[in-house]
This record gives structure tokens, C-alpha cells and sequence, in this order.
């Protein structure tokens, strides 16, 4: 008697749930909610709970890759001590066609289920809430975010769960006809320009092999818009795709997994490279792995990247700061062992900073972010952080404060910890401004490394670095050169001052890049940090030149530092919108004599289309480089009158801000940073990159040949 009145309140309180299990929401262009296999829950068990997304009529959400755009759908679990939750069962994906794209993912209705594993602690009788917090990519012509928190309130009971009524047996299909392993084997191979992929295994036999396709887990592996060819063989198929970005440059990844559908079945597969099996193909003889490698290996990368880095010394963008290390390699020109010195620690910071660059720039990739060399400064707070840096530096050189020795009296104590921090500093700083510039050699070497192994791209980075470093690293270690520089003297002073200007001309570009990238109000935000700093380090001045009066200027430093410090945090703090029609090139005052669309690979495929030369100019307002080819290159009258003659498309794709699509395009041509051009002929083919430093007569000329080809 007791167990049947047990029994009887168990099933009240599954009753009582129903209602409440599920909590649609709409989030604007679809309901979701969370659904259960079973009725109940047992103590120990697993069971599966799903997310259900009805979706508006000509809408669609993304699979765990979304292909060649979009965003997978995500969820964040909020569950009781003890119950975890495990990866979504993706169902096999359709293909999603948008223009030249191709997208992966769901239209109507889909079911996401997730196992939820039970603790052995959870008491029979009691009910518990489960919550999730979906994140969606809804898109039709146009993608909207959407998101919902979701509830789902579960009875536990005692023996074996029960279907529930609603939505047990759609759950149920939805495992049942998930991708699964089904012992098929698989390997690829990078053949000439394509990639073939062969798949064997008594699944296929006597399958439906005529719709099949394959959806690969990574976004970088194939060119998912284009076309599969399929080839029937007696033991499988063999797929010839067209490699990603990821074969673009070395010897590309060693395993591929996807799913492979084939209409109505879907199988998970895990491809080696290697040797292709045989009976994939018609063929009969098993084919080999191209071993054709991209252009570039490890030793002739990393000599590009040395040279790209002794060039990066020209750049204007580095200027201002090679002049300060020229000043102070003039005033310790005749003490050697402390130009020694200095070179070593100046070398230290150029190394140590490419490095932290480069492991924060491959862990961004890794990480799945679309980012490129140079990233740093697509982030406004960053920008605004280094200008008022920028600011510091230049202020300090004219004098308003002191920080470590001065130039004046550097004949004794050059070779202190304060002055070899500043060379190390100096290194630092050398390399952050470079950062913005990509210059010629260097373009190609860090394409190639981005592709690469953690190790092999820190060696491309590593040499880079030398490369930057070596004309003053190995002047200090040059008696003969270090002997004709003028002694110091009183005329140093003087040049410390003079070279403050460049500092303040370089504090006044990274604000105007802040306003391309942000708008007027982060003009003005900038400014007013700027003031409030400019007043706090002469306030720190004043507190110094009263300490060495032997006065006590705590108070005055103090209220400098708070200054300099509520400053940097305004100007650092991380909320800044978007400039509401921020282009590289119009805030520049480039000329408007030739008139340009923003890119986008939808662009730029109808461009190609009209039978018309396609010039590409990827730019950002924070690249000197593309800014002295804007003046020089593009605001002339005869490119305009050349864009004239030829009828040719121009396309602005503008990287100030982080750009995907933009970052893939680049990765697609081996680069990891702008500028880069391309011009693609009037009867189609591949596009041809220009060099990065333009002449008017380099793209008049590309402009005319363009038209033939």
C-alpha cells in the first residue's frame, strides 16, 4: 500500500510538470525552448533534453560549422549540484546557398539535443529546473542575433524512465538519425589545385552515392562553395573538393573529420592524410599524396621575415621612434661597453614584444577569432591607450617630467638598470608601432606562418624580430661607425625636445584613427584624457624638481598619479560604438575622383560577372603603408582617368575594425595584415597581387593589362 500511494504522487507530480516543462520563447524570427526525451528522470541515469527551434518561413540557424559565413547556435547550461550536461547532438546539416556563399545549417524546425546526466544523489519525488542560455544567428537576406534564457522543469523518479508523450519519439529519431561513426575509412590527399577525398567502408556499398557531399567540422579546410565532384568506386566514393584557406601555404592539416551525407543517412568520418584507399574510385590503381607543398617552407619564410623586418625600419609609422633610439645611441657612442649594452636590451624588448605578439595573435586564431597582423590596433580602447602613451613619451622628451636618466647626463650612468629600461622600452614601443605597417617580403612570411604549427610560426616571428632589431643592435657593436657620431653634449638636450614633435605627431594619428574607427565622441574622449594626462605628469614634473630642491612634494605627486591614472582608464574603458560611416579612406581625405563600393565577397562576385577589370584595395585607417599609397597611388588624375578608360569596378574593403569575411579573404591570398591589391581581369581567372608599395603608373598599368586578361 505504501509503494502505490509512492507511485500515485510520483505521477501527480509528473502531471503538475507538464505544464511547466517547456517555456517557449520567441526571440523575434523563432520559438525556442527546452523538450525532454522522458517523462521523468532516474537517479544515475542519462537522459536528453533539447533545444527546440521553430524558425520563420525563409529563415535559417547554422550547424556547428556555418560554412563560408554565420554563427553556430550556442548554449550555456544552468543545472543543479551534481547534473552536467554534455556536447549537442548536431543532426546532419542542408546546405544554405547565399549568393557566392555556402552556409551549413537548419530552416523550419530543429531539434539540438543535449545529454543530461543525472547524479546518483538526486532523491525520487523531487522536481528540478533546468535552464539554458541559447545564443542565435537567425538570417534570411540579413542575420539577426537573437537569444533566449530557456527553463525546463523535470520530476525525478524511481525505475526505468518513460517516454514523454510529446516529444520522446521525436528526440528519439533525431539520435537515431544523427551522424555516427559507422567504420568507414577515409584519407585525403592535396592533388595539384585539388583535394580528394576517399571513403570506403561496406556502408557505401550498395548505397545511394549520387546526392552525397561533405560537411567538414573546420571552417579552413575546403572551399565550401565550391562544387563536390563525386566518382562512384566498387568498395566507396572519391570526393574531389577544393582546398581552404588552410593548404593555401605548407603542407596543410594532417586529419579532416565531417560528416558525410548521403541524402537521407549521414556518417561521421575521420580522414588521415596519406595514401588514398583503393576501391574509393573507378580508378583502380590507389593514388598518392601530393607532396607538391606550398611555396614557401620554413627557411626561405623566415628569411622573407628577416628581410621584411630590416625594410620595416623604413616604414614611416616606425620613424618616430627610431629616432629616439638614434639620439640615444648618440650619447652613448663613446662609452662602447654601454652601447653594448643598450643594443642588447634594445634587441630584448623588439624580441620579447614580437613574441608576445605573435603567441596572442596565434591563441586569438586558435580560439576561432578572425584576426591578422596588426590586430591589436583594430580594438579602439587599444588605440586610445597608445596615443595617450604616445602623449607620455613625447611630454617626457620635452622636458614636463622625468622618467629614468636623462640624455644630458647620460655619460656616466648609461649603462644603468634605468637606462638599459629604457632601451628595452624603447624596443617595446618600436615594435607596437610597427605593428600597423607590413612591409614588402613580410607579407608572404607571415601568411605562410599563420598556417603553421605554434612553433614554426614563432620562428617566422622570431626572425621578423631579428630582422627589426639588427641595424641598431649591430651598430652598437661597431666601433668604427659609433666613432663619427658627434660626442655628447649640450646639443642633446636640445635633440631630446626635437624629437618629442614626432611623438606628438604620432599621439595625433592614433587619434584620428580612434575617430575613423569610433566617431566624433571618441574624438572628444580622447581629448579631454589627453588634457587631464598633460596635466597630470606636469603636476608629477613640478612634484620631481621640488625633490630635488629637497622640498616635499608628496601631495602634488600623488594627485598626478590619480590623474594619470583616471585618465588612462577613461580613455581605455572598453565602450566605444562603432563610427557610423567609418572609411580607412574618407576620413583620410583621399580623393573622391574615383568612385569605389565597400567589398564584400557578394560585391565582388557580381563585379566579376559584368566582364569588367576588379581592382580590390584591402586598407585601414591604422596602416601608414596604405595611407601613403592613398596619396600617392590613388588620388591621382591619371588613375581616375584610367578607372575610366578601362570601366573597371573599384572595391574598398576596409579592415580599420575587425572584419571576418575581410580576414578570410586575406588568409585566402596568403596574407596576415593589409594593404593588399588585387586586380582581377576582365575574362575571370585568379587575381593578380600588386606589390605593396604603388606608383600611379604600377596601377595604370595593372588597370590597362587587366583588360586582356
Amino acid at each position: 500500500m505504501t509503494r502505490f500511494f509512492a507511485r500515485v504522487v510520483v505521477a501527480l507530480a509528473v502531471l503538475a510538470a507538464f505544464p511547466a516543462m517547456a517555456q517557449p520563447v520567441d526571440t523575434g524570427h523563432l520559438i525556442a525552448e527546452l523538450v525532454a526525451r522522458d517523462a521523468t528522470v532516474t537517479p544515475g541515469a542519462t537522459t536528453y533534453v533539447a533545444v527546440r527551434q521553430k524558425i520563420d518561413k525563409g529563415w535559417h540557424t547554422y550547424w556547428r560549422n556555418s560554412g563560408d559565413s554565420g554563427e553556430a547556435t550556442k548554449v550555456v547550461w544552468t543545472l543543479p549540484v551534481g547534473w552536467t550536461a554534455g556536447d549537442i547532438v548536431w543532426p546532419a546539416p542542408q546546405r544554405q546557398p547565399t549568393g557566392p556563399l555556402m552556409n551549413y545549417g537548419y530552416h523550419d524546425e530543429v531539434l539540438l539535443p543535449v545529454p543530461i546526466t543525472v547524479p546518483a544523489s538526486a532523491r525520487p519525488g523531487e522536481t528540478v529546473t533546468l535552464k539554458a542560455a541559447a545564443a542565435f544567428l537567425v538570417c534570411e537576406e540579413i542575420c539577426v542575433p537573437e537569444d533566449a534564457v530557456l527553463s525546463l522543469t523535470l520530476p525525478v523518479a524511481d525505475g526505468l524512465a518513460k517516454p514523454d508523450p510529446k516529444w520522446g519519439a521525436a528526440i528519439a529519431r533525431s539520435l537515431a538519425e544523427a551522424p555516427a561513426p559507422a567504420g568507414l575509412d577515409a584519407a585525403f590527399a592535396k592533388q595539384g589545385a585539388n583535394l580528394t577525398l576517399a571513403i570506403t567502408g561496406a556502408a557505401l556499398k550498395d548505397a545511394d552515392l549520387s546526392d552525397a557531399y561533405f560537411f567538414p567540422f573546420g571552417s579552413t579546410v575546403i572551399d565550401h562553395a565550391k562544387p563536390q565532384a563525386i566518382e562512384r568506386g566498387p568498395d566507396g566514393l572519391t570526393l574531389t573538393l577544393t582546398p581552404g584557406y588552410a593548404f593555401q601555404e605548407g603542407a596543410g592539416p594532417q586529419a579532416m573529420a565531417g560528416v558525410l551525407s548521403l541524402g537521407g543517412k549521414a556518417y561521421e568520418i575521420a580522414a588521415k592524410a596519406g595514401a588514398l584507399p583503393a576501391g574509393a574510385s573507378g580508378l583502380g590503381a590507389p593514388a598518392k599524396a601530393s607532396g607538391d607543398g606550398a611555396a614557401l617552407g620554413l627557411p626561405l619564410a623566415a628569411a622573407f621575415a628577416f628581410l621584411g623586418g630590416l625594410i620595416l625600419n623604413l616604414m614611416p609609422c616606425v620613424f618616430p621612434i627610431l629616432a629616439m633610439k638614434a639620439a640615444s645611441l648618440a650619447g652613448h657612442a663613446h662609452d662602447r661597453r654601454a652601447a653594448q649594452a643598450q643594443g642588447i636590451a634594445f634587441l630584448a624588448g623588439v624580441l620579447t614584444t614580437f613574441l608576445v605578439l605573435a603567441g596572442v595573435l596565434i591563441a586569438v586564431r586558435a580560439g576561432g577569432a578572425a584576426v591578422g597582423w596588426g590586430f591589436q590596433l583594430q580594438s579602439p580602447p587599444v588605440v586610445a591607450g597608445l596615443a595617450l602613451l604616445m602623449l607620455a613619451v613625447a611630454l617626457n622628451l620635452s622636458g614636463v617630467f622625468e622618467v629614468g636618466t636623462s640624455l644630458q647626463g647620460a655619460g656616466s650612468g648609461l649603462a644603468s638598470r634605468q637606462g638599459l629600461a629604457g632601451a628595452f622600452f624603447t624596443g617595446a614601443l618600436a615594435v607596437v608601432v610597427a605593428a600597423p605597417c607590413t612591409a614588402p617580403f613580410m607579407a608572404p612570411a607571415l601568411g605562410w606562418a599563420l598556417t603553421q604549427s605554434a612553433p614554426a610560426a614563432l620562428t617566422i616571428f622570431l626572425a621578423l624580430g631579428l630582422g627589426f632589431a639588427a641595424p641598431f643592435a649591430l651598430a652598437a657593436f661597431m666601433p668604427g661607425l659609433l666613432s663619427r657620431l658627434p660626442k655628447p653634449g649640450p646639443w642633446m638636450e636640445g635633440f631630446k625636445k626635437l624629437m618629442a614633435f614626432p611623438m606628438y605627431g604620432t599621439a595625433a594619428w592614433l587619434a584620428w584613427v580612434l575617430a575613423v574607427q569610433a566617431g566624433d565622441t571618441a574624438l572628444a574622449r580622447i581629448f579631454a584624457a589627453a588634457v587631464v594626462l598633460a596635466l597630470a605628469v606636469w603636476l608629477l614634473g613640478v612634484a620631481q624638481r621640488r625633490s630635488a630642491q629637497g622640498g616635499k612634494p608628496l601631495v602634488l605627486a600623488g594627485v598626478g598619479a590619480m590623474l594619470a591614472i583616471t585618465a588612462t582608464l577613461a580613455a581605455v574603458w572598453p565602450n566605444y560604438a562603432a563610427a557610423p560611416t567609418a572609411t580607412a579612406d574618407a576620413a583620410s581625405g583621399a580623393s573622391a575622383s574615383v568612385p569605389y563600393e565597400a567589398y564584400n565577397p557578394e560585391k565582388l562576385a557580381a563585379a566579376r560577372a559584368t566582364g569588367k577589370p576588379v581592382f580590390v584595395n584591402f586598407t585601414a585607417a591604422w596602416c601608414v603603408t596604405c595611407q601613403v599609397n592613398e596619396k600617392i597611388a590613388f588620388s591621382t588624375q591619371g588613375v581616375a582617368d584610367a578607372f575610366k578608360e578601362t570601366g573597371a569596378v573599384y572595391l574598398k574593403a576596409d579592415w580599420t575594425r575587425k572584419d571576418a569575411e575581410i580576414a578570410a579573404e586575406l588568409a585566402k591570398h596568403g596574407r596576415a595584415g593589409v594593404p593588399l591589391y588585387l586586380v582581377y581581369g576582365a575574362k575571370g581567372g585568379d587575381g593578380v597581387i600588386l606589390p605593396q608599395i604603388l606608383t600611379e603608373g604600377l596601377v595604370v598599368r595593372a588597370l590597362k593589362d587587366a583588360q586582356d586578361r
